[in-house]
Parts: structure tokens; C-alpha cells; sequence
């Protein structure tokens, strides 16, 4: 991976040329806990959008993968984490962009929308809804469960299941229990009034966590949802109907 340098903070990124066509830059932002590549190598989104013609950029967020670990949960704040996506996008030479998250990379992605509209091109929010305004969607614990001697029961199976997922992608354990107490800020309905570019919310029907992909696209004023039929949170990111969808949105664009 390259790296460059965000205010200060080292971020790890990917940069993949489209292998024909405009290649047009869209720009993906991982989920919690997870990696670029955990989240949109694996699972075939950087080929995929590649041999579409997209130059494929995806980065490790601040205090994930091979990106530099901070442990102060101020570091972690959404409008933190996507000034790195837009300095990611000045270090690249790139005016414009499609910017596309999944999870807490979707919230980033609403953040670099509302904060920088000029950078981008569509909004893509995966794997979360009305969450982003009405906040939840995950019980109390999880930070307490990374941080928590290994074998240490947690509070609850969800905070369990992200203490098993944060240590098979060998994450920093305190790092994300940071990131966890200082990324999880909501947005208004009448900021998310403002985001007037093209907006595609995605989630899975069976997903627990996101909240509704349709009541959070009814804010906006050109967004579309995108139910991805009998996937939860975990499996919704890299199924095949999440992926043609969102080919099929980035099509219709001018």
C-alpha cells in the first residue's frame, strides 16, 4: 500500500486505475473494525469497479489496518475521518469523486458530503439508515469489550462479536475501542436536506443495525434506496445484488 500525510496522521491507501474506459474516481470508505481490504478487495468491489472503468480508490481509515493507531477518542470524530477521505482525494490529484461507505464508512461518506459537496460527484451510503439520525443501532459495551483481557465474557453477543471480527482483521484493540466512544455522531434532518447530490442508500433487509434505508433516503432530496433482499449487516456489503445496484446507479449518472 502507499501512505500519505492527513494533518499529521499517516493514512494507508490503495489506488487501482480502471482497466478501460473514462475511469472516473470513486472513492471507498471500510466500516468499523474492518480494512480496505477486508471490506472491498475480498469481497470483489475493487474488481469489480475496476473493470467498469472506475479508478478504484480505498483507504485504511485513521486507527485501522496499516493506517496510524491513535487513542484518543477525539481523534476519531466523523468530521475528522473524512477530512482524511478529502485530503486522500488532494494527495491523489482528484477534483471529484464518487465517494461510496459501508457502515461507519457510510457515515463518514454523509460527512464528506454535507462538509464538501464540491468533491463529490454521488453519495453511496451502505449498511446504514435512519441510525445516522436518530443514533443506536448498537448496544453499550463494545468499546469495553476490546479493551477487555482476551477471554473476558462480553456484555453482550454483539460487543462479542465485534471483540472476534476486530481480532481475526488483527486490529488494535485499543485503537478502535477509541474510535468506537468518538465516531458515532448522527446527522440532522435538516443537514441531511442540504446533501443535494445524487444519493444511493443501501442495506440489507435482514440488517439489525442500520436502521431504515428508505426513511433515511425520503431526506434528501435526490436519493434512492436500495434494499438488498434477505442480507444483515454483515453479509449485505459484498453480495452480488449490493454490487450490481450500485453499478447501476453510478451508470445512470451524466
Amino acid at each position: 500500500m502507499d501512505s500519505f500525510d492527513s494533518d499529521g496522521v499517516r493514512i494507508a491507501y490503495i489506488d487501482v486505475p480502471a482497466a478501460s474506459g473514462r475511469g472516473d474516481a470513486i472513492l471507498l470508505i471500510h466500516g468499523f473494525a474492518s480494512n480496505h481490504a477486508v471490506n472491498w478487495v475480498n469481497t470483489q468491489w475493487v474488481r469489480t469497479l475496476a473493470q467498469a472503468g472506475y479508478r478504484t480508490v480505498a483507504l485504511d481509515n485513521r486507527g485501522h489496518g496499516e493506517s496510524e493507531k491513535l487513542y484518543d477518542p477525539d481523534a476519531y470524530s466523523s468530521e475528522h475521518m473524512a477530512a482524511d477521505a478529502v485530503r486522500l482525494l488532494d494527495h491523489l490529484g482528484i477534483e471529484r469523486a464518487h465517494v461510496m461507505g459501508y457502515s461507519m464508512g457510510g457515515r463518514i461518506t454523509a460527512h464528506v458530503a454535507l462538509d464538501h459537496p464540491a468533491r463529490v460527484r454521488t453519495a453511496l451510503i451502505g449498511g446504514l439508515g435512519m441510525h445516522l439520525v436518530e443514533g443506536g443501532g448498537l448496544p453499550s459495551g463494545i468499546a469495553e469489550a476490546l479493551e477487555a483481557p482476551a477471554g473476558t465474557p462480553a456484555a453482550n453477543p454483539t460487543a462479542a462479536a465485534f471483540r472476534t471480527f476486530a481480532e481475526q482483521t488483527r486490529s488494535d484493540l485499543r485503537a478502535l475501542a477509541a474510535c468506537m466512544r468518538g465516531s458515532r455522531q448522527t446527522l440532522s434532518r435538516g443537514e441531511l436536506a442540504q446533501i443535494e447530490m445524487p444519493v444511493l442508500v443501501s442495506v440489507g433487509t435482514l440488517d439489525t443495525v442500520a436502521g431504515s434505508g428508505p426513511g433515511l433516503a425520503a431526506l434528501m432530496p435526490d436519493a434512492r434506496a436500495l434494499d438488498i433482499e434477505g442480507k444483515d449487516h454483515s453479509t449485505a456489503v459484498g453480495a452480488r445484488p449490493h454490487r450490481e445496484g450500485v453499478l447501476a446507479f453510478l451508470a445512470a449518472q451524466p
